[in-house]
């Protein structure tokens, strides 16, 4: 769920009044969902790696045929929006859509938030999923490019409808799986278990997105001596698992207790988890020009 919003800039205006409406009725990323955004966490009141953000937002806004993005004015505007929130620990999201039909320039902008309610609460507990179908195979959303595997688009209607059936079946959050089975991610966030000292995760040629986070954790792995391995699993291989946690920007390191009602481990949040979290932690401590 998205916070009460703290700040807005938009390109080519600055710092604007959230309050107030900026996009046109007949924008494209209204009418059809033709924009992409990035999401992150501000930590100390700096964004976590911005600038690896608007590459991905760049890749995003490629693959859906949208105007060039200026990475360096949005970087700029992002700033902006986060030193008139003037909030340490918030949310930012930076968008960028392909403005008014027929208009050869894209229309951006940087909202910042605040924290949805409840997150360390939910760290401390666990979360349950609830594994959630996708009509295709395992490797076609990667063959598929009218899927749109690895774009963060804001169409996100399918994400946002599986976090509801999820919530109507008594989960805190969904998991995506093939018509084999095999474990994809989270409408927001992907997903990892443990098996002894090797961590595991869906690999991206799967058509997964390649989250910001997800990298970080895997740098902390390598830092830390944890063996990976990115390779495409089955759902009853995670059930086994010793652990499961799932990670996104805003919510960060999260411990799945149970998936589908079964169980994870004893049923509590697993050391793992705690050990990532601590790390992602340790690594927003970024550049004030990054």
């Amino acid at each position: 769920m998205t916070g009460a919003a703290l700040a807005l800039a938009v390109l080519g205006h600055g710092v604007v009044d959230p309050s107030k409406p900026w996009l046109h009725a007949d924008d494209e990323g209204v009418l059809r969902g033709r924009a992409a955004f990035e999401t992150m966490r501000i930590y100390g009141g700096l964004p976590f790696r911005l600038e690896d953000h608007l590459v991905r937002l760049a890749a995003s806004a490629e693959v859906l045929d949208l105007p060039w993005p200026d990475g360096e004015a949005l970087a700029h505007l992002a700033r902006e929006a986060v030193t008139a929130a003037a909030a340490p620990d918030a949310v930012l999201r930076v968008v960028w859509t392909a403005g008014r039909e027929g208009d050869d320039y894209g229309v951006g902008f940087a909202l910042v938030t605040s924290l949805p309610d409840g997150l360390e609460e939910q760290r401390k507990a666990g979360i349950a999923l609830a594994g959630l179908p996708l009509a295709i195979g395992a490797h076609a959303r990667a063959a598929s490019p009218w899927l749109l595997p690895g774009v963060k688009s804001t169409s996100y209607a399918v994400n946002m409808a599986a976090q509801r059936e999820a919530r109507r079946r008594g989960a805190d959050d969904a998991i995506f799986l093939s018509l084999e089975g095999v474990v994809f991610e989270g409408p927001t966030s992907n997903l990892w278990f443990r098996e002894g000292e090797m961590l595991c995760t869906p690999a991206l040629d799967l058509g997964i997105l390649a989250g910001v986070t997800r990298d970080s954790l895997l740098a902390a792995a390598e830092e830390q001596g944890k063996p990976v391995l990115e390779d495409a699993f089955p759902i009853e291989r995670v059930l086994a698992a010793e652990e499961v946690f799932t990670s996104s920007s805003v919510r960060e390191v999260m411990p799945v207790t149970s998936i589908d009602g079964q169980q994870i481990g004893d049923g509590t949040p697993g050391p793992v988890a705690a050990q990532m979290q601590q790390a992602l932690r340790g690594q927003a401590v970024v550049d004030p020009v990054d």
